[in-house]
Parts: structure tokens; C-alpha cells; sequence
């Protein structure tokens, strides 16, 4: 009994969570919607919904930061903060917002991991003749993690999120090692930027910004 009282609880530690932020940062916005982004509003455009996104973020993260300070946070991340430092009516409702962003961003997520085998479905139908659905690798995927994530409990997250982070840092070292493909026109020069599609910003804003989230 004396050794269960005394032994401190496990806990993820800093390198956990701050590679969990960061491989949500650096995830399918990032590599499927920048470009995008840029393509509608342009560079300028793109700059500006970065400064804004950040503008929101960074006093947020350090509200939390100062809320998470002054008290231990428990079982529920930041519902547990909300609902004890504002109250229960108040931090109920904003936990209800909470759940549905997070069901929506993992529903998100999952189709963009899905959209990375677009090559798989092309080469079906070519060489088949199939539509192959989406669902055939997204809902056996999402099994599989289910399955894997009751049986072995979040520490196999946490180990797999090592590998997650290692494959972001080579992607993105390979992103800036890269060149234009043969016979594009490369004609961009910080003399022609312009904000373009201004009406289009908030739409694209909207996009993004569940990058800035973490």
C-alpha cells in the first residue's frame, strides 16, 4: 500500500506532447492545402492568414499555458481547465464546441491520410478497371488503430509518434532539397506579389487555420 502512494504517476512527459502539437501542425493542411492557399490568395494572401492565425493561437496557448500553471490538470486536457476555471454552464458548452472540433478535425484527418494513396486508386483503375472507394483503406486503417490503441493503450501511440515525427522531419528536408519539375516556368519575384481574390480570404482562412492549432 505504501509503495503504491509513493510511486509518482507515469505521465508523457514534454517530448510527447510537444511532438503530438507539432505532427498536427505538420500534417495534411500543411502539405495538401498551402499550395492551394497560395494559388487563391496568393503569397501576400497566405502570409497574412499565417499572421492572423498566429495572432489567435499564441495568447490562447498562453492563457492555457497560465491556467494549466495554477492548478493540476487532470483527465480531460483542456476541458478539465475550461470547466474549472469558468465554471460548469460555461465550460460545458465550450466542451460541447470542443468534442465536435475534435470528432470533425479526426474525420479530417482521416480523409487526408486517405487521399496519399490516391496513386493506388489510379493504378486500380487503369489496370482493373475498378472504382475502388475510399473507404477500402480508410475504414480497415481505422480498425486496425482502434483495435491496436484498446488493446495496447496510448503508450503505442506514443512510441509510434516517434516514427511520425522522424517521417515529418525527412519530408520536409527532402520538401527544401527539391527543384521545380522539368519544363515549368518558375517566374515568381517578391517585385509582382500581389494580394489577389481578397473576397476568397476568410474562406481559405478557415482552411488553414486548424493548422495553427496543434
Amino acid at each position: 500500500m505504501d509503495s503504491q502512494l509513493t510511486t509518482p504517476n507515469k505521465r508523457f512527459g514534454t517530448g510527447p506532447v510537444f511532438f503530438t502539437a507539432i505532427s498536427t501542425i505538420l500534417g495534411a493542411i500543411l502539405f495538401l492545402r498551402f499550395g492551394y492557399a497560395v494559388g487563391t490568395i496568393g503569397f501576400i494572401g497566405t502570409v497574412m492568414v499565417i499572421v492572423v492565425g498566429h495572432l489567435v493561437t499564441i495568447p490562447t496557448a498562453l492563457a492555457l499555458s497560465e491556467l494549466a500553471t495554477n492548478k493540476r490538470v487532470e483527465g480531460g486536457g483542456e476541458y478539465f481547465i475550461m470547466s474549472r476555471s469558468f465554471g460548469l454552464n460555461i465550460g460545458g458548452t465550450i466542451g460541447l464546441a470542443l468534442f465536435m472540433s475534435q470528432a470533425i478535425s479526426v474525420a479530417f484527418y482521416v480523409i487526408a491520410f486517405t487521399e496519399s494513396f490516391e496513386f493506388i486508386f489510379n493504378w486500380v483503375a487503369d489496370s482493373l478497371g475498378w472504382t475502388l472507394p475510399r473507404q477500402a483503406i480508410s475504414l480497415p486503417v481505422m480498425a486496425v488503430l482502434a483495435f491496436m490503441i484498446l488493446k495496447r493503450g496510448a503508450n503505442m501511440g506514443v512510441k509510434a509518434l516517434y516514427v511520425v515525427a522522424g517521417i515529418l522531419a525527412i519530408s520536409l528536408f527532402m520538401f527544401f532539397l527539391g527543384k521545380p519539375t522539368e519544363g515549368a516556368n518558375p517566374d515568381f519575384s517578391f517585385g509582382i506579389i500581389k494580394f489577389r481574390n481578397t473576397g476568397a480570404f476568410f474562406i481559405v482562412f478557415a482552411i488553414l487555420f486548424p493548422a495553427f492549432t496543434g
